[in-house]
């Protein structure tokens, strides 16, 4: 296999892990007003905020080596796409830095419009990353209008289009269905309860859009392998709303986890052998050919990328192992100044 498929192959994976960790943040970020609310919805929102807050930032280093990987396998693949991209991406960051400061900033004045302030910060921190990244993502699949010096030709309102939009939709509904089944496995009492019900009907409408959005994606641009992801995505998203509906929600997690992550590999199965098709000619689509480093440069990133991947999978698995019980209202002590949340 060359390396340039191998280095395609890594990038997939790491944007892949990055939506089905970061996925699950997001979808907790945009229920907090719905599962925040009621006589204890302070101690709700703690709560909520208490179940990502130890894995939410190591969540994000994904998109951090995904960006970083592109960079350096792909440099083409990335100028065209940052710099055609531009103003989405630069609205995902400052979303999600937005996102982080509510995280921290919160809980630092005793006061209930600092919070609630906060607490809108921390939900358009989430939706708008959520939806944006199914925009983009989606539009690179589709194809972009590029020229022959691999210059994007369209604007803002190019990526607007009907398909565009599906997929940021179909993004956030799926997100919110993750979210709603992590709430519901790491939660006891009625927040759990609640998110678990949530949860079922989030994600009858998360199955309809992303089998509408896959089926319009195949049929353009698929491949058998990417038709096969897409059956695995809808097989798993359904296998893990059955768990849900009987309270098991670790197999739930597991089912909606297989589902985003079948779903991206979707994407990028039918995206292959290009990186960033063209719709103005064919001729001038990046590949992973011409859009590649040198041989030598992906051979040391592969050597790299072999010692350290692993190491970083395990520390992040291990934070996850250590922080794995479930957490109740009862555990969030009275609201301090200066508390995380």
């Amino acid at each position: 296999m060359e390396l340039t498929t191998v280095w395609f192959i890594l990038i997939a994976v790491l944007w892949t892990g990055y939506f089905v960790l970061e996925g699950f943040d997001f979808g907790v970020g945009m229920l907090m007003p719905v599962l925040g609310r009621g006589e204890q919805g302070e101690v709700r929102k703690r709560m909520l905020l208490n179940t990502i807050g130890p894995v939410w930032d190591g969540n994000e280093v994904w998109l951090l080596t995904a960006g970083g990987a592109t960079f350096a396998a792909f440099p083409h693949w990335y100028a065209t796409m940052f710099s055609g991209l531009y103003l989405p991406l630069l609205i995902i960051l400052v979303s999600l830095i937005v996102r982080a400061l509510g995280f921290d900033y919160r809980g630092k004045v005793d006061d209930p419009t600092w919070r609630q302030r906060w607490d809108i910060a921390i939900f358009l921190g989430s939706a708008v990353p959520a939806l944006l990244w199914g925009v983009a993502l989606t539009n690179v699949v589709m194809g972009l209008p590029i020229d022959a010096h691999k210059e994007y030709t369209g604007n803002l309102f190019t990526l607007l289009n009907p398909v565009g939009l599906l997929g940021g939709v179909t993004t956030v509904a799926l997100f919110l269905t993750h979210g709603a089944i992590f709430i519901a496995l790491k939660t006891e009492g009625d927040v759990r309860h609640e998110a678990r019900r949530l949860s079922l009907k989030l994600g009858a409408v998360a199955a309809l859009l992303a089998v509408v959005l896959l089926v319009t994606i195949n049929v353009s641009t698929g491949s058998v392998a990417s038709w096969i992801a897409s059956v695995v995505a809808a097989v798993a998203l359904l296998a893990g709303l059955s768990a849900a509906s009987r309270e098991r929600e670790g197999w739930a997690f597991v089912g909606t986890f297989v589902a985003i992550g079948a779903a991206v590999a979707t994407l990028f199965l039918a995206l292959f052998p290009d990186v960033m098709p063209s719709t103005t000619n064919d001729l001038f689509s990046l590949t992973t050919t011409n859009a590649a480093s040198t041989a030598y440069t992906l051979t040391i990133m592969t050597w790299v990328a072999a010692v350290f991947t692993p190491v970083v999978v395990l520390y992040q698995a291990w934070s996850y192992w250590i922080f794995r019980k479930r957490i109740s209202t009862h555990h969030i002590p009275a609201t301090s100044v200066g508390a995380p949340h």
